[in-house]
């Protein structure tokens, strides 16, 4: 068994996953567009919009994808366990640009580089370094 979070996007699934990419989480390792291959579509807005996609990187997997009704993500976040304070500190940067720091980074009293964002998609990230 295992946990993965499924992220939901109105419309901005493909530029949400690009960013993800470049800021160095990893890569789409499966993509699906709604009305390809028989797909239905909800309405002809969604066409060509992501129905799926799988997201991989080093000890990361998510899946994500648009839907016209889709809701406000809130109550749930991606906390990434880091072992460099250095990459720590540049993926935070890079999630953050564009996006809300709600905890700078900063040693927290349980002992952990500790820091909270909301990235410009309004996916919710905490980084925790315990070195």
């Amino acid at each position: 068994m295992q946990l993965a979070n499924y992220l939901f996007f109105t419309t901005q699934c493909d530029a949400a996953l690009t960013f993800y990419a470049e800021c160095g989480l990893g890569r789409v390792t499966m993509l699906m567009r709604h009305g390809d291959h028989g797909i239905p579509l909800a309405s002809e807005g969604m066409k060509g919009k992501v129905m799926h996609a799988r997201f991989e990187g080093p000890g990361i997997l998510f899946f994500a994808s648009d839907n016209h009704d889709a809701e406000p993500m809130r109550g749930s976040a991606h906390i990434l366990i880091m072992d460099d304070r250095g990459r720590t500190d540049d993926l935070f940067a890079k999630l953050a640009d564009g996006g809300n720091v709600t905890t700078p980074l900063v040693m927290q009293p349980w002992g952990s580089y500790y820091g909270k964002l909301t990235d410009r998609y309004g996916v919710q990230w905490m980084l925790d370094c315990t070195v």
